[in-house]
């Protein structure tokens, strides 16, 4: 298997997730979709950030949900909420990505793939929210 960049696992994790709000199928039926079609990759990595994401998905939405006092979580776009998603479950759970790159990398997600310049700024100011708030020498991680 060819090597693959964080950004392409990432890019490939989000599209998952994105498809898991878009459809009933369980996840190993999507890998599954995704390996037959051969445009989105599932390896160990993809799959790491796919499930854990999904693993954690409550404790995601609440945190979105906080840090997004004027927009009810239902009414955030899917593709949106995909992206904020992958990139809380990063920030929380994954100690080798830097809250700063998992912010980042959300951000040029959402440049790709989101039609509104709108969806962009509302991730990149709810992450860096949460960001600041954990960062603050007087807030215990949760």
């Amino acid at each position: 298997m060819s090597n693959i960049s964080r950004r392409e696992i990432r890019d490939s994790a989000m599209k998952l997730l994105f498809e898991t709000s878009m459809r009933d199928d369980p996840i190993d039926t999507l890998y599954e979709i995704a390996e037959e079609i051969d445009e989105i990759t599932v390896n160990d990595a993809v799959r790491t950030l796919v499930d854990g994401t999904l693993a954690h998905l409550d404790e995601l939405d609440e945190l979105i949900q906080k840090y997004s006092p004027k927009r009810n979580i239902k009414r955030i776009p899917k593709l949106t909420l995909s992206i904020l998603r992958l990139a809380m479950f990063e920030i929380q759970y994954d100690e080798k990505t830097p809250t700063n790159a998992a912010i980042s990398e959300a951000i040029l997600l959402a440049e790709n793939y989101s039609y509104y310049e709108e969806d962009v700024r509302f991730i990149n100011g709810l992450l860096g929210a949460y960001a600041r708030e954990l960062n603050a020498p007087d807030s215990a991680k949760s």
